[in-house]
């Protein structure tokens, strides 16, 4: 049991500040109707529940499962082993993440189905797939992780051209969705499973961090392709349906309930036969056999209560705030909203604690988790605030933020540490978690749908990639100042 007070302490420190805050909100600028404030609170209640179980079933099954599977592909040393496996870990692993789910329902639902959730899930995954073999063979060749980069953000540059405004806010946003409470323990622990058994694993610290930020690329390049594919004519925006308010608590949570079920079996099924397999071709002790599978069930459980409450309660109530907020005389409250959501909740965010854990870990101490918070929450407080300007200011597009943040973000690769490289990405990846993938998602859809110049699907998405991009710049520029900070007292050592 102590495990799951652990746990539930965790995911409470993640949701409550939101709580707080909407009910903060609810006193002072944005009255809340009764039926939705309980639906809410319901809401609030599942989330909270549902990411407990699942993080329990990732700690005690996902984890170990992810540290046996990189740990056998090491062992085996065979080329096509490290391509096949790493497809299919990607695939079955992305296509799970819960994140993922929500914003492909989300495009499904803008899109008025044209671009359905199933096609986001499988294109998204088939991308992670594909770059995590790319990834592998980084860790287990000892790739330069900078050169990678290099290349696969030009290969992004040159899509974005061909790629509509539409897409290329969903394909910057599945980047980051992807990469979640469930993914980023997952990789991070094949991660360490592959540099482990190096034969440099002593002076491979740094090589434990950029994985995610490679296999992120992936989700941006397979839905920029998807979007080659797809009539773009046919795209309508819709107004979300408000008629949903007059809708039971009862009725509302028994439908999302019986959606949940059907998407969580869906989404589980391809990493329960993964397990099967390794099972079966890998001498796996059975009590790990039993502790894995009690693992998958909790996670089963905990996804299935999750998405439950973000869809009959969380993102309702966010979407509510977000065009309540944009339709005040004054931006300021808006856009100041915004900004504080996006510090409590990376603050909050269970794989950035994931995260900043291991990199304190891996520095032996040298650099704090406590830094690494301060400056993602303000990398993400100004992601949001920017994403809100967004909607108001109708000329701004968000090719005009992302060109030259990611431009920024390259040029600062030049003067911080090869660490800092790793650690900065990665934390693009792991900073857009469960709660900014539901309500802060929510409320800036809430906003584009209620403001007279603002578009759904151009303005209400490409806030994920905006929360993506932030930290990376952030956490670079965190380590110029370490970097500065050594080469001091290495001076100050000389003299």
């Amino acid at each position: 049991m102590n495990i799951f007070y652990e746990k539930l302490r965790e995911v409470l420190f993640s949701v409550l500040p939101i709580v707080i805050i909407v009910a903060l909100l609810n006193l002072t600028i944005v009255p809340v109707e009764g039926h939705l404030a309980l639906k809410f609170a319901l809401g609030s209640i599942f989330v909270s529940i549902g990411l407990t179980f699942f993080l329990i079933g990732v700690d005690i099954g996902i984890t170990p499962l992810g540290e046996s599977i990189g740990n056998a592909i090491v062992e085996k040393n065979k080329l096509w082993i490290v391509v096949a496996s790493s497809f299919v870990v990607g695939f079955v692993i992305s296509i799970a993440e819960p994140g993922l789910v929500i914003l492909g329902n989300q495009i499904d639902e803008t899109t008025s189905g044209l671009v359905t959730s199933l096609d986001i899930l499988v294109a998204v995954s088939l991308g992670i797939g594909i770059f995590m073999i790319l990834g592998f063979m980084r860790l287990v060749y000892n790739m330069s992780f900078q050169k990678i980069i290099y290349l696969l953000y030009g290969i992004v540059l040159v899509l974005a051209f061909f790629t509509p405004p539409e897409f290329l806010a969903m394909a910057f946003d599945s980047s980051g969705s992807t990469t979640g409470i469930l993914a980023v323990p997952f990789i991070l622990s094949l991660s360490l499973g592959i540099t482990s058994r190096r034969a440099d694993s002593e002076e491979s610290g740094e090589d434990n961090f950029g994985l995610v930020a490679i296999v992120s690329v992936g989700a941006i390049v397979s839905v920029m392709i998807l979007s080659l594919l797809t009539d773009v004519q046919e795209f309508t925006d819709i107004s979300f349906d408000q008629g949903l308010r007059d809708i039971s608590v009862l009725s509302t949570f028994a439908n999302a309930f019986k959606d949940a079920v059907k998407e969580s079996f869906l989404v589980f099924s391809p990493l329960t036969l993964i397990f099967i397999v390794v099972c079966v071709t890998a001498s796996v002790p059975r009590q790990d056999i039993k502790r894995i599978t009690i693992g998958l069930i909790y996670s089963l459980v905990g996804l299935i209560l999750f998405l439950t409450g973000v869809s009959a309660g969380f993102m309702r109530l966010g979407r509510e705030i977000g065009g309540y907020l944009v339709g005040l005389d004054s931006s300021f409250y808006f856009i100041s909203i915004g900004f504080v959501l996006g510090v409590v909740t990376i603050l909050a965010e269970p794989a950035v604690h994931v995260l900043t854990h291991n990199i304190e870990e891996i520095t032996s101490g040298y650099v704090k988790k406590v830094t690494v918070l301060t400056a993602l929450s303000i990398g993400v407080g100004i992601a949001i605030a920017l994403s809100a300007m967004r909607i108001i200011i109708n000329d701004v597009q968000l090719w005009h933020y992302l060109l030259p943040g990611y431009a920024i973000a390259i040029v600062l690769t030049r003067f911080t540490s090869k660490l800092f490289i790793g650690i900065a990405f990665d934390a693009g990846g792991v900073a857009t978690g469960p709660v900014t993938a539901t309500f802060i998602l929510a409320f800036i859809n809430g906003a584009a749908n209620n403001h007279s110049t603002a578009s759904i699907l151009r303005d209400g998405f490409g806030m994920i990639s905006m929360v993506a991009l932030m930290p990376i710049i952030t956490l670079q520029i965190l380590g110029i100042f370490y970097k500065v900070k050594t080469q001091k007292k290495e001076v100050d050592l000389d003299d």
